[in-house]
């Protein structure tokens, strides 16, 4: 048995990297004897990180190649069907899918999220994705649009992969890294979006008022470069001393955020993340997958800002008083969270054994 994953892989994204990494993992486990294809950015470093055979996702010829090879082709997870990033990201995804189904092969959306859609990509996706062996899809909303497009597939809801994950034992020196712990610490991820710059005053507003409630404040870049950037931005507007730190991989972002108590995130996985460790969130819903997980764990927390909608600065600082009061009891909460989403986590590989089954018929 052959895999083949197409993702937003190589890119070194630490919540891509993680869900790829959990993905591989659970295959492993699973079908010992398969191998596993990897449509990656760096596909050198995907090979040597995960030694698994990776194949270069720009190279239309080579794509085509690991298609032809491959018994069942992922794509997913992530937030790949969506057409708010560009159009010609939905193309490319879409095309991954269209060319495996058009070559009999046993395709599946996998671990995703789908949407936002125009009207445009909406009927993209429903043409492309027509013959598909099956789909998993991480909260419901997703379902209840991908089910709407694609009447003949049973599309079935999930939770994203990296519930599944297992932190390591503690090991780093947060003062090696600017963090005393001389008081609780407090954890934020943000990324750039389309808005940003209108949410940069309450991200500094809700820092501020952390710092004033005797947290450390650090920021950890999810995203690489471009977070540190943007965390660098809101750290300015900042009146108190937050620190930026650089982190080396996914369980180091992992092991600073166990140690929290309290963070806000913009980024998706760093709210998965902080579901997974028990970590009392305040969430920044700037795309449809972020307010819908916390939706599906029905999180009795506001959103701190919510894009495109007006609201005023001091509101922040009154969400972090919340979150901060409450923080005992949301963690106590979260914690049942994360193993009803782990189990969902796991459904996609259920599903996944199902289409397997009927691929070696």
């Amino acid at each position: 048995m052959r895999f083949l994953l197409s993702g937003y892989y190589g890119f070194g994204n630490l919540g891509d990297e993680a869900l790829l990494r959990v993905i591989v993992a659970e295959l492993r486990t699973r079908y010992p004897y398969a191998t596993i294809d990897v449509l990656s950015q760096r596909p050198e470093a995907t090979r040597h990180e995960l030694a698994v055979d990776a194949t270069p996702r720009a190279d239309p010829k080579r794509v085509r190649a690991a298609i032809a090879a491959a018994d069942i082709v992922l794509s997913g997870g992530g937030g790949l069907l969506q057409n708010a990033t560009s159009l010609r990201s939905l193309l490319y995804y879409l095309g991954i899918v269209r060319t495996a189904i058009a070559a009999n092969k046993s395709t599946v959306i996998f671990a995703q999220s789908i949407g936002p859609l125009d009207f445009m990509g909406r009927q993209l996706v429903r043409q492309a994705c027509r013959g598909l062996a099956g789909a998993t899809v991480r909260d419901e909303a997703s379902r209840a649009l991908l089910a709407s497009l694609l009447p003949g597939v049973l599309v079935e809801r999930t939770a994203d992969p990296v519930f599944l994950f297992s932190p390591r034992s503690a090991g780093t020196d947060l003062a090696l890294r600017g963090i005393a712990l001389e008081g609780p610490l407090a954890v934020v991820s943000v990324r750039k979006t389309a808005h940003f710059a209108a949410g940069v005053e309450h991200l500094a507003a809700a820092v501020d008022r952390l710092a004033e409630l005797g947290a450390q404040v650090a920021f950890v870049p999810f995203g690489g470069p471009e977070d540190a950037e943007a965390s660098t931005v809101v750290m300015r507007r900042c009146r108190s001393n937050p620190v930026l730190v650089p982190v080396d991989g996914w369980d180091d972002a992992a092991e600073i955020f166990a140690r929290a108590s309290v963070a806000i995130g913009v980024r998706l996985h760093a709210i998965v993340l902080a579901v997974c460790l028990g970590v009392p969130f305040a969430a920044v819903p700037y795309d449809p997958k972020v307010a819908n997980l916390c939706e599906d764990i029905a999180y009795p927390l506001a959103p701190l800002w919510v894009p495109r909608r007006g609201s005023e600065t001091r509101a922040a600082a009154s969400l972090v008083d919340e979150l901060w009061s409450r923080r005992a009891e949301l963690a106590e909460r979260l914690r049942g969270d994360a193993v009803r989403m782990r189990a969902l986590a796991e459904r996609n590989f259920t599903v996944l054994d199902r289409i397997v089954l009927a691929a070696r018929a």
